[in-house]
Order: C-alpha cells, then sequence, then structure tokens
C-alpha cells in the first residue's frame, strides 16, 4: 500500500492484524481507491498463500449465472449444462473467496450466501448432495452497507456475518498527502514498464499540477493519466486535457486536509526533481513549508482585497506595517500586473 496518510498507516496496520485470523472482511471505498490491492495483500500475508485465490464479480452477472458460478451445477441441472461444473466456493476450497461489489448482490442470492457462510455447505444446482467447504471470504463495495441495510437492499444478518472486520480505503480528495507518493511510485514503475528508463521524472510545475488535482476518479484515474503522460509528454495542454475536473477542491470540514500542507509536500518532492527521498521526510521541514505556504495565500489575498494597499493590510492582518513588508520580501510576494 503506497501512501503516507494517516488511513493508509491504518489500513497497513488492519492488514497485518487480520491476515492471521481468517476473520471475514469487507473491504469498503469508491471505485478505484484500491480495494483489491486490499485483498490481494490480505491474501499474501494470510496462513492461505499458495492455495486458490478465486474472484466473483457480483455486478457482471445475472442473479441466474451468479448463483451457478458461485454453487456450480450437475449436468442436466438447466438447458445448456451439459456437464458438471464446479462453483467458486468449491474452487477456492482451502483458500480465499473474494467476492467483488458485494452489495450488487440481489436479496434471494444474499440469503443464499448467508446459508453457505453459517453451515460451511452448499448444494450445487440440480444436485441432492451438500458439498462442504473451507474458504476465507474477503469482499468488497463502493457502497455503504450500513445504509444498503437501513434501506432495505441489504440482508442485515449477512452484513454482521460479513463484516467482522470493515477495512475502509478513503478517496484520494480526502488523503492529498498520498499524491505526490503516488506519483513518484507511479512515475518510476510505468516508466520502467512503457519506456524501458530504469527512472524518470516529471517537470516541477507539472508535479505539482497533478499533485493538486482533487483525482475524483482516485488511484485508478492516476494511474491511467500518468502513462498517457508518459507516452505523449507532459505539456500543460496535455495534462489539462486529461484531468476530467476542476484542480484541487478539498471538502470543508474537521477532516478536511490543508491545502497549504499537501501543497507544500507536493512543492517538496517537486524541488527534488519529482522523486520521494525518505531523507527528506522531515516533519519540521514539511511543517515550514506548510506555513509560508498558507501565509503567502494569505497575505497575498489580503493584498489584491485591498488593492496592495499595505497599511491597511497590516491592519487586517493584526501585523506590523514592518513585520508585513518583511514577509512580503521573504515570501516573495509580487503583485499583479495592473497593480505593479
Amino acid at each position: 500500500m503506497v501512501g503516507v496518510s494517516r488511513n493508509i498507516r491504518r489500513v497497513r496496520e488492519l492488514i497485518d492484524q487480520v491476515a492471521v485470523t481468517g476473520f471475514n472482511v469487507v473491504v469498503s471505498g469508491e471505485t478505484g481507491v484500491g480495494k483489491e490491492l486490499v485483498v490481494n495483500s490480505l491474501y499474501q500475508k494470510s496462513n492461505r498463500l499458495g492455495k486458490p485465490f478465486v474472484k466473483v464479480n457480483c455486478a457482471a452477472l445475472p442473479d441466474t449465472l451468479l448463483e451457478s458460478e458461485m454453487f456450480g451445477y450437475e449436468r442436466g441441472a438447466f438447458t445448456g449444462a451439459i456437464q458438471n461444473r464446479r462453483g467458486k466456493f468449491e474452487q477456492a476450497d482451502g483458500g480465499v473467496l473474494f467476492l467483488d461489489e458485494i452489495g450488487d448482490m440481489s436479496l434471494p442470492l444474499q440469503s443464499k450466501l448467508l446459508h453457505v457462510l453459517q453451515g460451511g455447505d452448499f448444494t450445487p444446482l440440480g444436485s441432492e448432495k451438500q458439498v462442504q467447504t473451507d474458504v476465507w471470504v474477503i469482499a468488497a463495495t463502493n457502497r455503504d452497507l450500513k445504509r444498503e441495510v437501513e434501506k432495505g437492499g441489504f440482508r442485515d444478518d449477512l452484513y454482521y456475518r460479513l463484516s467482522n472486520i470493515t477495512i475502509i480505503l478513503e478517496p484520494l480528495r480526502n488523503r492529498p498527502e498520498d499524491i505526490p507518493v503516488l506519483i513518484d511510485y507511479y512515475i518510476k514503475k510505468y516508466s520502467q514498464e512503457l519506456s524501458g528508463k530504469a527512472t524518470t521524472s516529471l517537470s516541477r510545475d507539472a508535479f505539482v499540477k497533478l499533485s493538486a488535482y482533487s483525482w475524483p476518479g482516485n488511484v485508478r484515474e492516476l494511474q491511467n493519466v500518468l502513462q498517457r503522460v508518459i507516452l505523449l509528454g507532459e505539456s500543460e495542454e496535455t495534462i489539462d486535457s486529461m484531468l476530467t475536473s476542476a484542480p484541487k477542491v478539498y471538502p470543508a470540514g474537521p477532516n478536511a486536509p490543508a491545502a497549504g500542507a499537501s501543497s507544500a509536500f507536493a512543492e517538496m518532492i517537486a524541488s527534488n526533481g519529482g522523486r520521494l527521498d525518505l531523507a527528506d521526510l522531515s516533519l519540521k521541514k514539511i511543517r515550514k513549508k506548510a506555513m509560508n505556504q498558507v501565509e503567502r495565500e494569505l497575505i497575498d489575498y489580503v493584498l489584491i482585497k485591498t488593492g496592495w494597499n499595505r497599511s491597511k493590510a497590516s491592519r487586517l492582518l493584526k501585523i506590523s506595517y514592518k513585520t508585513l513588508l518583511q514577509k512580503i520580501d521573504e515570501l516573495k510576494i509580487e503583485p499583479p500586473p495592473e497593480l505593479a
């Protein structure tokens, strides 16, 4: 899991704690945040590594096909069933069954899934014999299952059976400090894969622009854009045409990230040629950069609003005129051309 945010650190902790237990897990988060990566990490750290890992996309098939896909069928169970077929539960015996998009499963099928989770057995379509299975079920969803339970769209007993542990992956807009780190990681990865170069870096302007973007499509969108940047180049026009929404619109509220802090982090990496050097991860250095960024934006805003009347601006900012002049000089704040 690539990232430095509190959310990613907590996800890593949960993966380490849960992987050895075999408790049923629900991984929750918006489309594109990396839920499948969490599921794979759980498998890799579990005692079932090396045993079957079977994935079922619950949103990709209609109910009738999904049921036969999960539980299997006997020859002659329905038109077209010309031979016996083992279902995913049987194929995953001893290993992991990954139920992707579990929130899209219909209520009747949820009932049958609950039966398997409670008793560890099921009956293939058209068969009279029960099949025992030992699987670790990990589910993923982009829906709020608690809300679906309240609305009647998801069984509460299945919800509690599935979600011994819930791992929540926040969207990128809620953890912008991860964006520069992800850009650095994927630029190196894709540069080697797509162009054969061991390492490459973005220009400072491109790195800062991409770091300030809110990424509504999350990590999947970021990966897609970086692949195209490596292939097509990083001109401003090219990058702007790839981004699907306005840059940097972070939500307000107590958990909202500080835009200045994220920008300072991006600037720090950009100044190092777009590469993240662990030796540079000094909290003191990042804090100073963030404070300077916030001060610069605030002072610049007040100066523009007062028509660059520094006496009036110093009174509004509640600092001395001399201190304001020092800040303007230190932070390299310049008036817009029309006021220069």
